[in-house]
């Protein structure tokens, strides 16, 4: 039978053992199993989670097909999750399709329609059992990161309180420090703000987006501090890409399958240590 399973159950599971899930993005079938071979070979439970730019390049009913498949061959039962999604529409063709778990991201927009926005999509997912994750404040791309302003797009928990007492999210990504792609400088995560919105929204589950780069005694600090979830995906990529990159520079080669074994492998050593992070009982 299918393991594909919400994403609520695993966190709830997660904040029992007072640990995080890893949610590791997947672009293509290689980095799939290398996910897939990761979460087997320690046992534990994960979130696979594509972007929108992947559904676009693969398609919804390949990522679902794929991604229950990967569901079967792992031990442990794990969630399939949209993050990102940044329409209505978008989340609620990937929980039509398959998905079990959604992000559907309003942060840009002002509070209001924030709320509006993700208590729609909560309305639908839970109909069907799909777990919803929101987002507050925002989480911006490294590129975009600026000592000096960062703290404008940071999590209020007040409003935190308001937000998810509005919407009903199972999950909250926040905005404490932390940002997409590979930081530049000293990641600065502020801790106490993070602890303020734990407080505030003690039963929701607080997602750290940007985990890539982040140093370990952060991480396991974020998590002590109440983070449930945390999201990778830049190193993934960048493992990938430079391991094709070694196998092309080292052989004429054609065979794809002897091009992306060692991409496979790389992308798989990276998984198992995030993985590991986030769970300090593998």
């Amino acid at each position: 039978m299918p393991k594909l399973s919400a994403s609520r159950p695993l966190l709830e599971s997660a904040r029992r053992a007072g640990t995080a899930i890893a949610a590791l993005n997947f672009y293509n079938a290689e980095t799939l199993i290398a996910n897939s071979r990761a979460a087997n070979a320690l046992n534990v439970s994960i979130i696979l989670q594509t972007t929108e730019a992947t559904i676009n390049y693969l398609g919804l009913k390949m990522i679902v097909s794929m991604a229950r498949t990967a569901a079967d061959e792992i031990e442990q039962p794990v969630a399939l999750h949209l993050d990102h999604g940044a329409t209505y529409e978008l989340a609620a063709r990937c929980i039509e399709h398959g998905y079990t778990s959604v992000m559907i991201d309003g942060s840009k927009l002002p509070f209001r329609e924030n709320c509006e926005l993700t208590r729609r999509v909560v309305e639908l997912a839970h109909s069907t059992q799909v777990s919803v994750e929101g987002e507050l404040g925002h989480v911006t791309q490294t590129t975009e990161f600026s000592a000096d302003d960062s703290t404008q797009f940071f999590t209020r928990p007040e409003d935190a309180a308001t937000f998810v007492s509005e919407t009903q999210v199972d999950a909250l990504a926040v905005a404490v420090g932390t940002a997409h792609g590979f930081y530049k400088g000293d990641v600065n995560i502020d801790f106490q703000r993070l602890k303020r919105i734990k407080d505030a929204v003690p039963d929701t589950f607080l997602v750290l987006h940007g985990g890539s780069g982040i140093p370990e005694a952060l991480m396991r600090r974020a998590i002590k501090c109440g983070v449930s979830k945390c999201n990778f995906g830049t190193e993934l990529k960048n493992a990938f890409t430079l391991a094709v990159k070694r196998s092309l520079c080292q052989t004429n080669e054609i065979d794809l399958r002897v091009t992306f074994s060692p991409a496979i492998d790389a992308v798989q050593e990276v998984s198992m240590e995030k993985i590991r992070l986030c769970n300090h009982t593998v």
